[in-house]
C-alpha cells in the first residue's frame, strides 16, 4: 500500500547545493551574522498553507494509510527460560491503535475530571518503560485528549523521584520491573495515586502487587482495566490547540539536574512537519525503533513516520539482539546515534581489512565509491554494491533507504563510508531537546556534506555570536565562526519552574543559544567546531574543550569510551579510556607474543596495566589527534586504560548515554591524580 499523505514536500529537480542557506537581507548586526534560512524552502511556520500544527493532526495522517494498514509491531516472547523471541513480528494495525488511544484517553479524562488525578499546573501523566508499542498507544492517546506527557529513560536511577515530584505526575504507566522501585520510593512522590502496569502479569504477581500499591495509599490497575474502564466510559477525542502544551521532555543532565522543557503541540507537530521537507521513503516504510523514546530525536522519527502512515518496529529490548531484530524487521528507515554507528563502521573495517584477495577487494571498492562521492555525491555502484557493501547492508536488514545519525558528533570518515556502504541517503542532523530535535539536516548528493550539519531546516533560521574570549567573530574568513542561535516554533520558550536556565537560554528575541560553536561555511551549511560550555584553560593559559576532544579521539577503533580531564593547574591533558575488546586484544597478542581472545576478561585487565599496551595506545591515539588536526596542547599525554565502563548504573552516564563529567571524575579521581603525579611527559608525542 503507498504512504497516504499529503505533507512530504519532494526535493525539486535541481538542488542548489552551492546555496543551501542564504542571508536574510538586513539582518546583519555587529557582533553576530545575518539570519540564515533554508536555501530551497525558506521558511516556514504555522500560517503556512497544509503544515501540520497539532499532534492529533500526525496521528490522522496516518489513519488516513487505512484502519487495515500495519503500525506497531513487536518481536512476541515465546519462551522465558531460556529467553527467546518469535523469529517474526507481530502487528497492530492503525485501527486497533484508534480504539486503544480512545479507551486509554477516556479513562485517563474521567479520572482528572472527577479529581482522581491532578491537582498540579499541567494534567500530567509519566511513561516509564522501554520502547514497545504500548509506549506509542499511551503517548498518542494523551495526544488525542490534552494530556502532557512525561516519559522517563527506562535506564532512570535516583533522578526518578526528582522527575516525578518536578513534573508533579498523579499517574505513571510503567513495565513492571519499575513498579517495586516506585513503590519503595512512594513516601517521596505522596502526590502520586495511580500507577498502570503496561505488561501480562499472572494473577498472582497482579494479587501482590495490588496488594502492596494499596498499603501506600495507591491505585494499581493492570493497562487492560485501565482500558476496558475507558470503554465504558468512552468520550470522543479533544482536539488540541497549537499553544496547547504536549509534553515535559527533560534534559539528560550531563552537568547537572535535568531541565524540563516545555513543548506545545506546535513545536513537535512544526518540528515533525520541517522534517517531512525531503523526506523520501519506501512505501510501507518501516522504522526500526531502539534509541529510547523518551530521548526527542526518536520521538520525532517516530512522529515523522506515523506522519507518512509508516510502520514502526520495536526492538526486543536487548542491545545485543539489535541486529537479529533489524535483519528480521528489515527496516527501510534507521535512526542512530555515532555510538552505533562507529561500531558498524569499526566492525566493518576489521572485516574488510584482511590480507589476501577479499582486503584487496574491499579497499579497492571503498576508494572507488569514496571517489565517486566526492566527485558526483552518488552513493550508488551496481558492481561494488553487489560483490562488497551488500553483506554490510545485510547488517541492518538489507532494505535499509534512509540512515539519520544525531545526538553527538561524527566524524566525516565515517560518514563517508557509511554512504557508500549502505549505497543510501545517510544525513547528519543538528537539534537539541530545545529544539524538537530539529534544526538542520544534511542535503542528498551533496559530495562534501561529510563533516557538516547541513542547512538550516525550513522551520528554523539560525545566527551566530561572537564569542570573542575564544576567538571566534562573525568577520572571520574563510567562515564566519560564533556561537550558534536558532529560532523557529519548533523551539521551546520555558524551562519547566526554571527562571533562570530559561534566561541564560532563550533571549528576548526568542533566540536559543545552544553554547555550541558553529561556522557557515561557504554552501550555506553549519559546522560545529567548539563548545562554549563545559571549557577550561590549562595553566598556560590555553583554552580547551573537553568534549570536542573526546568527540575526535572517538574516532580510532581502539576506543570504546573515553573520558578526557584538565586540571587548571596543569599544562597537559590526560583521560581514562574503556578500550574496544577486540582492538585491546589485538595489541595485547602483539605485546605479549600469545594469543589474547577478546572475551578473556583476566588478561584483558592485565593488559590494561601494562605500560608497553599503554604507550601502543597512546601512540594510536596521537595519530588520530594528528590526523584531525589538534594542537600539542589538546592532546592526550597520559593515559589510564580500564576494562570497567561508564554506564549508567554506576552512575557515571545519563540515559541518553553521555558521560556525566563530575560523576566520571569521581570515579577514577585516584588514577587521574596519579597520572598527574608521573608529571608532563618529556618525550613529543
Amino acid at each position: 500500500m503507498p504512504l497516504i499523505t499529503d505533507k512530504i514536500v519532494p526535493w525539486p529537480a535541481l538542488i542548489p547545493l552551492d546555496k543551501q542557506s542564504v542571508p536574510v537581507p538586513g539582518t546583519k548586526r555587529p557582533g553576530q551574522t545575518a539570519h540564515y534560512r533554508n536555501g530551497i524552502w525558506g521558511y516556514i511556520d504555522e500560517n503556512t498553507p497544509n503544515v501540520l500544527t497539532t499532534l492529533d493532526q500526525i496521528f490522522d495522517q496516518g489513519l488516513k494509510s487505512g484502519k487495515d494498514h500495519q503500525f506497531l509491531g513487536h518481536r512476541p516472547v515465546i519462551s522465558t527460560n531460556p529467553l527467546k523471541f518469535s523469529n517474526t513480528y507481530s502487528w497492530l494495525t492503525y485501527g486497533d491503535v484508534d480504539i486503544r488511544r480512545r479507551y486509554v484517553g477516556s479513562a485517563l479524562h474521567s479520572l482528572f475530571q472527577g479529581g482522581e488525578l491532578g491537582g498540579g499546573e499541567f494534567e500530567t501523566v509519566g511513561i516509564w518503560a522501554a520502547n514497545r508499542p504500548e509506549w506509542q498507544i499511551i503517548d498518542i492517546a494523551l495526544q488525542t485528549y490534552n494530556k502532557v506527557s512525561v516519559s522517563l529513560y527506562d535506564t532512570l536511577g535516583k533522578d526518578s523521584v526528582g522527575i516525578i515530584t518536578h513534573a508533579h505526575l498523579t499517574v505513571l504507566f510503567s513495565t513492571s520491573e519499575h513498579i517495586p522501585d516506585l513503590l519503595k520510593i512512594i513516601s517521596k512522590v505522596p502526590h502520586v495515586k495511580l500507577i498502570v502496569c503496561i505488561d501480562t502479569l499472572s494473577l498472582e504477581s497482579a494479587k501482590l502487587l495490588s496488594e502492596w500499591a494499596q498499603s501506600q495509599g495507591v491505585q494499581f490497575k493492570l493497562l487492560q482495566e485501565l482500558e476496558e474502564y475507558g470503554r465504558a466510559n468512552v468520550i470522543e477525542p479533544i482536539r488540541a490547540t497549537p499553544d496547547a502544551m504536549a509534553s515535559i521532555c527533560y534534559t539528560s543532565g550531563t552537568t547537572n539536574n535535568p531541565k524540563g522543557v516545555l513543548l506545545r503541540h506546535k513545536n513537535l507537530a512544526l518540528a515533525t512537519q520541517s522534517n517531512l521537507y525531503g523526506m523520501e521513503l519506501p512505501d510501507d516504510a518501516i522504522l526500526l525503533s531502539y534509541l529510547p523514546l523518551a530521548h526527542i530525536y526518536e520521538r520525532v522519527c517516530e512522529l515523522c513516520t506515523i506522519a507518512v502512515g509508516g510502520r514502526i518496529g520495536y526492538f526486543s529490548g536487548d542491545p545485543l539482539r539489535l541486529l537479529e531484530d533489524s535483519q528480521i524487521l528489515k527496516p527501510n528507515f534507521f535512526p542512530s546515534v555515532p555510538r552505533v554507528l562507529n561500531r558498524v563502521y569499526q566492525a566493518a573495517m576489521v572485516g574488510g581489512n584482511v590480507p589476501g584477495l577479499k582486503g584487496a577487494l574491499f579497499k579497492k571498492a571503498v576508494a572507488t565509491k569514496l571517489e565517486w562521492l566526492h566527485t558526483t555525491g552518488d552513493v550508488k555502484h551496481a558492481f561494488w554494491d553487489k560483490l562488497v557493501f551488500r553483506k554490510i547492508q545485510a547488517v541492518i536488514g538489507g532494505q535499509v533507504r534512509l540512515v539519520t545519525s544525531g545526538s553527538a558528533p561524527i566524524s566525516g570518515d565515517v560518514m563517508d563510508f557509511l554512504k557508500i556502504a549502505f549505497a543510501c541517503d545517510v544525513y547528519e542532523g543538528y537539534g537539541m531537546t530545545e529544539t524538537c530535535a530539529t534544526c538542520s539536516k544534511s542535503f542528498p548528493g551533496d559530495p562534501s556534506a561529510s563533516g557538516t550539519v547541513g542547512p538550516p531546516q525550513p522551520i528554523n533560521e539560525i545566527k551566530l555570536l561572537d564569542v570573542p574570549a575564544m576567538g571566534y567573530t562573525s568577520e572571520d574568513r574563510p567562515n564566519p565562526r560564533g556561537e550558534l542561535c536558532i529560532r523557529g516554533l519548533n523551539c521551546f520558550t520555558t524551562y519547566y519552574k526554571d527562571e533562570k536556565n530559561t534566561k541564560e537560554t532563550v533571549d528576548d528575541e526568542g533566540w536559543v543559544h545552544t553554547g555550541d560553536i558553529a561556522e557557515i561555511d561557504q554552501c550555506g551549511r553549519i559546522k560545529i567546531v567548539d563548545r562554549v560550555k563545559n571549557i577550561m584553560k590549562l595553566a598556560q593559559g590555553e583554552y580547551v574543550a573537553l568534549e570536542k576532544i573526546e568527540n575526535l579521539y572517538s574516532g580510532s577503533p581502539i576506543v570504546a569510551q573515553i573520558y578526557v580531564h584538565g586540571d587548571g593547574l596543569q599544562s597537559y591533558l590526560v583521560a581514562v579510556l574503556i578500550p574496544d575488546p577486540i582492538q585491546l586484544s589485538a595489541v595485547a597478542s602483539s605485546v605479549f607474543g600469545k594469543k589474547v581472545a577478546p572475551e578473556d576478561i583476566a588478561e584483558l585487565a592485565k593488559a590494561c596495566r601494562d605500560e608497553r599496551v599503554n604507550q601502543q595506545i597512546l601512540a594510536t591515539l596521537s595519530k588520530e589527534a594528528k590526523r584531525n588536526g589538534l594542537k600539542g596542547f589538546e592532546m592526550i599525554r597520559r593515559l589510564y586504560l580500564s576494562i570497567d565502563p561508564f554506564t549508567v548504573e554506576n552512575g557515571t552516564m545519563t540515559p541518553t548515554l553521555k558521560i556525566r563529567r563530575k560523576d566520571a571524575y569521581n570515579k577514577y579521581k585516584d588514577e587521574i591524580d596519579g597520572l598527574y603525579r608521573l608529571g608532563e611527559p618529556t618525550s613529543k608525542l
